[in-house]
């Protein structure tokens, strides 16, 4: 869940006049095949969270927290997919959009960073209430959907506190190479030398690790080793399917977002350090690589935690059906037949006469 940039850490304008001027231009090649990577993930994150708010809009009443947060999540991960064709485009075409698109691009990655991680973790503590703690919650899930709506509002107003130094620094600015032919119009964090800036930079990345990573895993690893304790322990034809999703969704979410705070660690530390032209570049290259497997996870959300539950599918399929059906009813009507209405109508009544669950997700 990590953009293009804001790169913290390349050489920029600001930086100190004693490291070494490096060539950091990235390989045509890898561009290419960034941009068809992010172009897909942008598609697939686009369609199925789509899909979530359209199932929560239209088809499912939001009845516990977890129905809010998910659908918290979907809001969240649709404001980086419909800001990544942008970013995307503003990055091989030297920011034709200006300063502000520049600012409000870099800034809805942090808003979807902050906000994406800490409903994952508000998730995982709803479901470890749910089922570690069900006797003892069973009376207060009645007032759940208030609280619930209390804390999204809270976790979207600490992202978007947490965003105001990525929405205030964040600059666009020219840079020429090495050549002092080629002009480069980058979009990153520009600080002055000041002791007040140099802190922020410092602080910003810390941050990022701080409560977009390290929190939620510390809170959804607590949550969900005692999820798993009270699985292993229950007499249930479904937990070993429960278990394998509780497994599911730590994996992936570690998967995806460790490697990439691990380079940003190793870069924060950096920081503190002069740093040569190969170290850096590799850095770079690392950097670039480990954010794109980050972007999965927009991607991943909707499958890990709404459709591998059995009334999200069926809600899915009534979607799908619906699809069907108004297309042959006002787009190609001369093409609708008898085989045609029989699928709405036996859509129809597996939609009013579906009434399964899953033991583990919304």
């Amino acid at each position: 869940m990590t953009t293009l940039a804001p790169d913290y850490y390349n050489l920029g304008p600001e930086d100190d006049a004693d490291i070494e001027l490096c060539n950091l231009d990235v390989n045509p090649f890898e561009v290419i095949i960034q941009t068809y990577m992010h172009s897909l993930i942008c598609a697939f994150g686009l369609v199925g969270n789509i899909l979530v708010v359209a199932t929560y809009i239209f088809y499912k009443r939001t009845k516990t927290m977890t129905d809010v947060y998910l659908i918290n999540v979907a809001v969240a991960d649709l404001t980086f997919v419909l800001a990544l064709p942008f970013i995307i485009y503003n990055e091989q075409h030297s920011w034709p959009m200006g300063t502000v698109v520049c600012k409000v691009l870099r800034s809805a990655y942090s808003i979807n960073l902050y906000s994406g991680m800490l409903l994952l973790a508000c998730i995982s503590g709803d479901r470890y209430i749910a089922i570690v703690q069900a006797r003892r919650s069973f009376g207060a899930r009645s007032s759940a959907l208030i609280y619930s709506r209390i804390i999204c509002t809270a976790v979207w107003g600490c992202a978007t506190a947490l965003t105001l130094p990525t929405l205030i620094y964040t600059d666009r600015y020219e840079e020429a190479s090495l050549d002092s032919v080629t002009i480069h119009v980058m979009c990153e964090l520009v600080f002055s030398k000041d002791e007040t800036a140099k802190l922020i930079k410092k602080l910003v990345p810390c941050l990022q690790m701080a409560i977009g990573f390290l929190l939620p895993l510390a809170v959804m690893l607590l949550c969900y080793s005692r999820i798993m304790c009270t699985l292993i322990r229950a007499q249930s034809s479904q937990r070993h399917k429960a278990i394998r999703v509780v497994l599911a969704v730590m994996v992936v979410f570690i998967g995806c977002h460790l490697p990439y705070n691990v380079t940003l660690l190793n870069q924060t530390l950096a920081l503190f350090k002069q740093r040569g032209c190969q170290g850096e570049r590799f850095t770079l290259k690392v950097l670039a690589i480990t954010k794109s497997i980050a972007y999965l996870h927009c991607c991943l959300n909707p499958i890990l935690y709404a459709f591998i539950g059995s009334k999200f599918r069926s809600h899915f399929r009534q979607i799908v059906i619906d699809l069907w059906c108004f297309s042959r009813k006002y787009i190609y009507p001369a093409r609708s037949s008898r085989g045609t209405s029989d699928v709405c109508i036996s859509g129809l009544k597996s939609s009013n006469g579906s009434n399964n669950n899953s033991s583990f997700s919304a």
